[in-house]
Formats: structure tokens, sequence, C-alpha cells
């Protein structure tokens, strides 16, 4: 968790800020994270990152064409130095508030940048922080939705859960349960599945959900919502239909699942089968090109990739037990044979 020094330090950024700009990652926590600070404090745009594995420089130029006198960055793990200094270079500060246990973090630097990082204090999602920096309990219901999906159940969980019992599941003791076994999470894995429209379309959907005033608004049906229900609806069938192939051979310790297409939904993939084979290591790798996304999940995962990565070119990181990495796709298979000894 930050420190109550930091915490404070970052809305004293927030409320100096006249026209702030959010840059989050493209995923339930970094939406979440930047819904809870633009609804509380009233002011900014926010720009979905898709870019990587870091932020990259041509992010920068919205800053300038949007005449902002903050940047925040919510939930990236790598940045690229070339966007800080483009920037620092505009006479713009910029606030880094991350949760990932990254050492290419710390080679960043520049003046005008401030980070703030919960990775080695607890490494509560940036919605988690969010939600203590704005102090809001009418927006418990967002940082809930950023904290499940990124595998982290929050302590005000029990407190939803009394407010709002017809959108929780009692049985739910982990942050998958919550994800995948109640009303919330669908509604969180609905962020997730809208994130993967077009850029336009994302706009709208922020601009929706900032009005909104509780859970069952999000996929109410109505025409403001429209592009984003039929977005939603049109990925989860797409979901449901890898996650029952990835089934299909669930023998040994290790499920590995490998697909293409113009749909990378690898890290969702993953989540779903680790959640329904907890005891196995979910592996899925989505191919575009001559570049494959890795997502995998299971115990003690970061170790075990930081390991297998030595054996081939790539690059990737995450959390003790949910990791991301891209390799070449010609690497594919030599990558499955180096997991595959570290899980001896």
């Amino acid at each position: 968790m930050l420190s109550e020094k930091q915490i404070k330090e970052i809305r004293e950024h927030l409320e100096k800020a006249q026209n702030p700009l959010f840059y989050y990652d493209n995923d339930a926590d970094g939406l979440c994270s930047f819904l809870i600070l633009r609804r509380f404090f009233g002011r900014g745009k926010g720009v979905a990152i898709r870019s990587y594995p870091e932020l990259s420089k041509e992010y920068a130029r919205r800053a300038r064409e949007l005449g902002a006198d903050y940047v925040f960055v919510l939930d990236k793990p790598l940045m690229s130095q070339k966007f800080v200094d483009e920037i620092i270079g505009q006479g713009i500060p910029l606030i880094w508030i991350d949760h990932h246990d990254m050492k290419e973090t710390e080679s960043i630097n520049g003046d005008g940048l401030h980070v703030y990082n919960s990775a080695k204090t607890g490494g509560e999602p940036v919605s988690y922080l969010a939600c203590k920096i704005a102090e809001s309990r009418d927006d418990l219901w967002i940082a809930l939705m950023g904290c499940i999906s990124d595998h982290y159940m929050p302590d005000f969980a029990s407190d939803f859960a009394k407010e709002s019992p017809e959108l929780w599941n009692k049985k739910a003791k982990k942050p998958f349960d919550a994800l995948f076994e109640t009303e919330i999470g669908k509604v969180a894995m609905a962020l997730n599945f809208g994130l993967m429209d077009s850029t336009t379309h994302i706009v709208q959907l922020q601009n929706y959900l900032i009005k909104c005033r509780n859970p069952r608004d999000v996929l109410a049906e109505n025409d403001e919502n429209r592009n984003f229900r039929e977005k939603y609806y049109e990925v989860k069938k797409k979901y449901e239909s890898f996650v029952s192939k990835a089934e299909e051979n669930t023998d040994g310790n290790m499920i590995f699942f490998e697909y293409a297409g113009d749909l990378s939904i690898s890290s969702e993939i993953a989540n779903a089968i680790y959640h329904k084979y907890p005891k196995k290591y979910a592996v899925v790798a989505y191919k575009k090109g001559n570049v494959s996304n890795l997502s995998i999940r299971g115990k003690g995962v970061r170790k075990m990739l930081e390991n297998a990565l030595k054996k081939v070119e790539g690059h990737g990181g995450g959390h003790e037990d949910a990791v991301g990495a891209r390799i070449n796709v010609s690497d594919l298979e030599r990558f499955k044979e180096a997991f595959e000894e570290e899980m001896k």
C-alpha cells in the first residue's frame, strides 16, 4: 500500500491539475482506476494504452493535442524514456501510479516525473490505490471490479457483499471466484471485452461509465451503451469458444493452448482456465505474425517465466502467480519445453 504521505501528494497533484490527461493500461484495472479519479475530481480525459510492452513515445502527442497541464499514467508497468522526455519536454508534470515489480522501472527518470508504486509494500492494484486516493465510497463497486480483474480481493469486498448481495456470491473467497461466479464479476469481464473496441467506441464507453451510478447501469439496455454491449457479446461468444477448445486437452499439470486470429484475449482465456483448474498451470499463446503473446497462470509462475526466458529470445513479467510474455512464434515449442522443465 502507498503511504499516507504518497496518497496526499497524489491528491495534491490532482487538485492542481485543471486539464489532466489519464493514460491507463488497456484492461479493467486500468479503466476502473481512471474512472474513480475522473469521477471524483471531475476533470480530465482518458486514453487507453494499447502499445506493448511499454507506453511508447507516440502517445505523447495526445497530451499536446488535448492541451494537458498534467499527465497521469495508471497501471502501466513499463514506460519508454522517450515518452517521459516528450511529456516533460512540454513542461507537463508526469505522475506514474503502478503496482508491478519491474526492474526496468528503476532506469526511467526525469525532472517532473513522480513515481508511486505499491509493488514492494503490498502490490495492491491501481484501482485499489485510486479508491484510497479519492476516498469515494460511492465508487467502491468500480474499484472492486478493477481489483478482482487483477486477481486481488480487496478488504472492502465484504462491505459490497452486504450492500449488494444480489450482485455477489457468499461462496466467493478468492478473486477469480468473484470474477467468474458473481454478477459484479460479469460486469468487470464486460469492461475488459469492451476495451477491445475502436478508439471512438472506447471514448464513448468512458463517457457513459463516468455517468453510471451503480453496476446495473453498465449493461442496461439503452442507446448510449449500445456499441459497448454489442462488442461485449461479440467477444464473449469467441472467448467462450476458445475456452472450450483449451479444455479439450487437460491431461498433465499444464494446459497449453495456442491460437491465432484478430482477437488478443490470451489473458482472459488463461484466467478462465486457471479458475477451472487451479492445481494446473495455464499457458495461453496468441500468435500474430512472427510474434506470440503469452499469458501464464499458476503457483509461482513469475520465477518460472524468468528461467524459461533464458532459453529463448523474449521478455515478460508480472505478478507472482500471473505473468505475460512476448516471444517469437518460432521459439514457442522451445519455450514450452523450458517451462515444462521448470514445472519439475
